[in-house]
């Protein structure tokens, strides 16, 4: 099967800035990228339709035969078959949002309408969808389960080998080969917890399931990483935790809190930096919305940060309730930051935000970069600076 994951463009804007920079396909929730859930259901080659912009780094590869995905449907064993069964032309819709084609035709992003289709409802009532910010984390822990059930089946885990860790529910923990664990607890009681390869948890570490530790990824000593949060490959979390994922290469080594939250990659969060995800009058959550570029009623109480790609936080931070901060942006001072924060922006609320330079914000990035021997290649250069024109 040729499996194309299209962004919904009205999803897509809702999920800034964390598409921003990647397509909703790459976007991680769970232990899993959505793009690798699929490739775990289906077995069969990945590849998107997004805008423009991206299609250079995220190209589109057409077959004789294509299976258009939306990429906010999150797989499941039903779903998946009910793909796979799809004729020439045909259609799953559900609620009238088209959730997967079949056409041996090249469709191209926002146009996914042929006159010749033949819609089949979806009657089944088990797909999740990705297609508002807090839906990540409100689907993070379901969706740790789900991945460790399908990574895991038939596999053993590696043995712990540390006899100051303490474990609880063992039978729902895996570790992957190469991990180290060092007088830490885990406790499985209420949900898997899934170490990946080459993961080091630190000493006096506390880490309660749901929860994923993807690989070369570092827990640092007496961190207390709360139900439902994913850290991914080559972060660095230290502090609380909750609810919250990491997409990787990010770095929150120090003590601070963070909930009910989304941080991009090559993201780093200062010392003490911390984050509120609970109003003191209880009320829901407002948060901006970028396909309406306005605040919006989330319906949730708890509801933390959503982090661009490259967005750094100065030492002791203070990130409001709902707040979405962009891609490349120093944010820093003392008091609590606005609740939208643009893309490529330098500064604080106190002394207000200056626009950041897109050469010394290439410089910093590829400087952060450089520290585990990677740089920004041209690609990821042009989609940048097509963000700093258009932001």
């Amino acid at each position: 099967m040729n499996i194309i994951l299209f962004d919904q463009p009205s999803f897509r804007n809702q999920l800034k800035p964390i598409t921003l920079t990647r397509p909703i396909g790459k976007v991680r929730v769970g232990i899993l990228t959505i793009n690798e859930k699929w490739q775990k259901y289906l077995n069969a080659d990945i590849s998107f339709l997004t805008e423009s912009y991206l299609s250079k780094k995220y190209k589109t590869t057409y077959a004789n035969q294509n299976y258009y995905i939306n990429a906010s449907c999150l797989p499941n064993e039903h779903f998946a078959n009910a793909i796979s069964k799809l004729r020439e032309n045909e259609a799953l819709i559900s609620n009238g949002i088209l959730l997967a084609l079949s056409s041996s035709q090249k469709l191209v992003f926002g146009e996914m309408n042929l006159p010749e289709l033949n819609t089949i409802e979806y009657s089944h009532s088990d797909i999740t969808t990705i297609s508002e910010l807090p839906h990540l984390f409100l689907n993070n822990g379901s969706q740790i389960i789900a991945d460790f059930e399908k990574i895991t089946k038939g596999r053993k885990s590696a043995s712990i080998l540390d006899k100051y860790t303490a474990i609880y529910n063992e039978q729902s923990i895996f570790i992957e080969e190469g991990a180290s664990l060092k007088a830490s607890i885990l406790n499985a009681e209420n949900g898997p917890i899934y170490v990946g390869k080459n993961v080091i948890i630190q000493e006096g570490s506390l880490i309660i399931g749901p929860a994923s530790i993807c690989e070369n990824a570092t827990v640092a000593f007496g961190a207390k990483i709360r139900p439902n949060t994913t850290i991914g490959p080559a972060s660095r979390v230290g502090g609380e935790v909750g609810n919250s994922i990491f997409h990787g290469n990010s770095n929150k080594a120090h003590d601070g809190f963070l909930g009910n939250s989304y941080i991009g990659k090559w993201c780093n969060l200062g010392a003490n930096t911390n984050n509120s995800n609970l109003k003191n009058d209880y009320k829901t959550v407002k948060l901006y919305n970028y396909n309406t570029q306005s605040l919006y009623d989330t319906n949730e109480i708890y509801c933390g940060t959503f982090m661009g790609d490259y967005s750094k936080a100065g030492i002791s931070t203070m990130f409001n309730t709902g707040t979405v901060v962009g891609v490349s942006s120093n944010i820093y001072g003392s008091d609590f930051q606005e609740k939208f924060i643009n893309s490529f922006s330098w500064g604080g609320k106190t002394d207000g935000y200056q626009t950041y330079r897109f050469e010394k914000a290439i410089e910093v990035i590829n400087a952060t970069m450089a520290r585990r021997e990677k740089s920004l290649n041209i690609e990821e250069i042009e989609i940048l600076s097509y963000i700093t024109k258009n932001k």
